[in-house]
């Protein structure tokens, strides 16, 4: 028997780590049922901090972990999955591809940045959302101070005001000050469509991610949108142009291509539609996790956002219930009622709420604290210890906030 798992973000690390533990759990051998992960390399990208400098170091590796749980790591990009044959295509190494039947397959393949076709994106545009676009973004920063001082040089738009363009915008002001000198006049502008910044916050926290932006003088362009770039700038839907140099686009997530492959129903942002098991109802033996579906978290009805928080746990808990299902024992319905949110607001600290109604908690110094702990402990993987590695993945304790 084998279960595969495509992509190795928070979601295919713990399905791996959390199947790997109910194997073990049931005296199974590796022989006996196979689990193994498939992406273009054993490494975890730690996706939620790449609005900060240096991005290349913001990865975590894997390989070490998977030797220790019996998890079978094969490399390659997942091209093509026969959901009736129940065969993945991989396309590895040198032009090689290959075949990997499946007795279970679990889809966790993440998201990707919505580009709309806005003229002068492609040419133009930068973004956090994959670690080469990070690394290109941050390339592309630090060689402005080899440019001439000009208010275009020293401009930031920012296109998004959720919760990853604040993120990056609020960070912003200190990396450009940093590159271009301490005293260099650094303007930072958030344009977004909705009449309010953070619209998925709410309005208890929205004070403090205004005040925050008026701390740092960020400027925020609402209600309007983006409708051209060019090396001059950006223009907006109102006519506005804004001279810069720097382009960051944070505007909306989907669902990775390879989830269309699936022949099932998904949502607007292409997401795969789950039961509480994790399991594609309309297709035999295929469970989605993480940014690839859309699951239920409680009874109420809340749903799982696209975020490592709910990524890790709904993975655990599709990993367990892939490995259930083929050795006989019963499965665990995915459940996450505890939701909190910390937001970095760079130099003027962060933002900690908790609940769906995002009461806040914590603000300030106290709340930076608390997401640099999130950040740079939380969200890495397990130390590369049998036992350890999986007791971490216990469905019920994985993000137990």
């Amino acid at each position: 028997m084998r279960i595969v798992i495509i992509g190795a973000g928070f979601a295919g690390m713990y399905a791996a780590l959390s199947a790997a533990r109910l194997r073990d759990i049931q005296g199974v051998s590796p022989d006996k049922l196979e689990i193994a992960l498939v992406a273009p390399e054993p490494t975890l990208v730690v996706r939620p901090r790449l609005y900060e400098p240096k991005p290349e170091t913001l990865t975590a590796p894997l390989q070490d972990v998977l030797k220790a749980i019996d998890v079978v790591y094969v490399q390659g990009h997942a091209e093509a999955i026969d959901t009736k044959s129940g065969v993945v295509e991989i396309a590895a190494t040198q032009g090689a591809r290959k075949k990997l039947s499946y007795d279970r397959l679990v889809v966790a393949t993440g998201s990707r940045l919505f580009r709309p076709n806005v003229p002068g994106l492609a040419e133009h545009g930068f973004s956090v959302d994959q670690l080469d676009d990070a690394i290109a973004l941050d390339r592309h920063l630090n060689k402005l101070s080899s440019r001439p001082p000009s208010k275009a040089r020293n401009t930031v738009v920012v296109a998004g005001g959720g919760f990853t363009g604040i993120e990056a915008a609020t960070e912003v002001p200190s990396r450009l000050r940093e590159i271009l000198g301490k005293d260099a006049q650094v303007r930072v502008v958030i344009v977004d469509r909705n009449e309010a910044i953070a619209p998925d916050m709410g309005a208890g926290p929205r004070p403090v991610i205004q005040d925050a932006l008026r701390k740092l003088g960020v400027e925020t362009r609402l209600g309007v949108g983006v409708a051209s770039l060019d090396k001059s700038g950006v223009t907006l839907s109102s006519g506005e142009h804004i001279e810069c140099e720097t382009v960051i686009w944070a505007a909306g997530m989907r669902a990775a291509p390879l989830t269309a492959q699936i022949p099932a129903d998904r949502d607007q942002f292409g997401r795969l539609l789950v039961d509480r098991d994790l399991r594609v109802p309309s297709v035999n033996a295929v469970f989605a996790t993480g940014d690839a579906a859309r699951a239920a978290c409680d009874d109420v009805g809340n749903y799982a956002l696209m975020s490592c928080q709910h990524a890790t746990r709904m993975g655990a808990f599709a990993g367990n219930n892939a490995a259930a299902e083929l050795l006989g024992v019963p499965t665990r319905p995915y459940h996450q009622k505890a939701y909190v949110t910390c937001l970095d607001l760079g130099e003027a600290g962060a933002l900690f709420t908790r609940g769906w109604e995002r009461t806040v908690e914590m603000v300030g110094d106290v709340a930076k604290k608390t997401k640099q702990e999130i950040n740079t402990v939380w969200i890495y993987p397990p130390k590369a210890e049998r036992a350890a590695a999986l007791a971490s993945a216990d469905p019920e304790r994985v993000t137990a906030l």
